[in-house]
């Protein structure tokens, strides 16, 4: 291809391409279009379902090209009205991701700022923001400063980058891992054992602690399990508490489990993903020794209400974090020479990242701590009401929760279970509320979660009247 030919290809790519640039007034439109569709959408959510029975269709890519408008009327009908309506405060199922409005500017400036968040060198200020959300975790779980951590997408890949540290320091590889004792509660997020698979250690042993009638791991048997694993010659590698399950809202007790892992020299790792942000509440007591682990998750999209995609980590051992995440290569000789934990990609797998920082620093600067705090106070407060409505419709109750999650079922005389079942499948059906289910203790229970932050006294009595009219339906 001549100058000539080589020219007029790239002002005929040129012209084509140059409809990826769009202009000011288009911007405009588009940011009011998304704008009225964002205020309408938060507007109806007190009088929408929070649940809708119905699989999305016509979503496929083609090269026909739609307008923004028709685009969103899609997307309203095939992803927001199928499914869990997650922004709502209606959503009691699961544990939610939040909603907060100030995050939705904060990754809109971050799309189109588009900073690279996870090398110093690229973006010192960017990076630097992510580490300032770390420094004020560390303040938060009283961490000590030499602690290193970063923040991923959530509570699965903090694990995992937690459980890898844990692997490396205590040379747990090869022949050895065979030999080597996890000690689990049956509570514990399932992310605990898929991390453990995942990082290659299929094979090593996995104890599960017997807990008491609160679902808390008994100390007494954790500590006798060790000493029958250590007279077998095995070796006792980690052990995993939770501060606040995902079934139960249970906060195991870490203080004691934190002497008994220093003991006998186990790396102790605390999964706090849904809990840990209630230790800025009045229930600050329960976490006593959560600053003794070696490893700590945490979920900003859980507890800060910030919509999914930001999770947390911290971990003391920084060798240990470095060893397992720090390469490098010639391209980026550049930056070879900055301080590596000040660059998120050499504490976690990944390199490339989304800048999750500013997500989480933009509200925190805005709204300050304590609309947080209160948030989470009234949470508490929220499952207690709920619990008190239910006890007087006749409903067992699971124990009393430490944090804001609970369970119960109706006491059928017969077919209890199938009861039950039907009884949450009416719940599916109506939808105005979400509720999930477990089986705790063998048996089929409802479950409550309450964290979104749009969660109000009026959005539990609206439950109760769901359940009591899914309730007649049943009996």
């Amino acid at each position: 291809m001549n100058t000539e030919e080589l020219l007029l290809k790239l002002t005929e790519l040129n012209e084509l391409s140059q409809q990826l640039i769009t202009p000011e007034e288009e911007r405009l439109e588009m940011l009011s279009t998304v704008t009225n569709y964002a205020n309408q959408f938060i507007k109806e959510l007190d009088t929408v379902k929070a649940y809708h029975q119905k699989e999305p269709h016509s979503l496929e890519i083609t090269n026909q090209k739609k307008s923004l408008t028709e685009l969103l009327d899609l997307y309203q009908k095939q992803v927001v009205e199928t499914g869990i309506n997650a922004a709502s405060g209606k959503h009691m199922g699961y544990i939610p991701g939040g909603g907060v409005f100030t995050v939705a500017l904060a990754d809109f400036i971050a799309a189109i700022t588009n900073p690279f968040a996870s090398v110093h060198y690229a973006s010192p200020g960017a990076t630097t923001i992510e580490n300032e959300v770390i420094n004020w975790l560390k303040t938060t779980f009283l961490f000590p400063e030499s602690s290193v951590g970063c923040l991923s997408s959530g509570g699965s890949i903090s694990t995992l980058i937690a459980f890898t540290a844990a692997r490396d320091h205590h040379k747990v590889k090869n022949e050895f891992i065979q030999k080597n004792v996890v000690y689990l509660s049956e509570q514990v997020h399932h992310s605990s054992q898929k991390a453990l698979r995942i990082i290659g250690l299929e094979d090593i042993i996995i104890r599960y602690v017997s807990l008491d009638h609160n679902h808390k791991i008994k100390t007494k048997s954790l500590e006798d399990l060790i000493q029958k694993d250590i007279a077998a010659g095995l070796q006792p590698f980690m052990v995993v508490a939770t501060a606040g399950t995902t079934d139960t809202g249970t906060i195991d007790p870490l203080d004691e489990i934190a002497k008994i892992s220093r003991n006998y020299k186990m790396w102790f790792h605390v999964d706090a993903a849904y809990g840990g942000f209630f230790i800025m509440t009045s229930k600050k007591e329960l976490f006593k020794g959560i600053e003794k682990a070696d490893s700590l998750i945490i979920d900003p999209h859980k507890g800060l209400f910030i919509p999914y995609g930001v999770g947390a980590v911290l971990v003391k051992n920084s060798d240990a974090v470095l060893h397992s995440n720090y390469y490098t290569a010639n391209y980026m000789q550049d930056g070879a020479n900055e301080e590596m934990l000040k660059s998120p990609a050499n504490i976690s797998p990944e390199l490339t990242k989304h800048f999750r920082g500013l997500r989480v620093w933009l509200p925190l600067q805005m709204h300050g701590i304590d609309p947080l705090i209160a948030c989470l106070e009234e949470k508490l407060l929220l499952v207690h009401y709920f619990r008190n409505q239910l006890a007087e419709l006749g409903f067992h109750l699971g124990p009393e929760p430490d944090l804001s999650i609970s369970y119960f079922y109706y006491p059928f005389e017969t077919d209890a279970d199938q009861k039950n079942k039907k009884l949450m499948d009416e719940i599916h059906a109506n939808g105005s509320v979400f509720l999930s289910s477990s089986i705790i203790d063998k048996r089929f229970v409802i479950r409550i979660a309450i964290l979104a932050f749009r969660t109000k006294k009026e959005t539990v009595d609206e439950a109760v009247e769901m359940i009591k009219k899914c309730l007649h339906k049943v009996k």
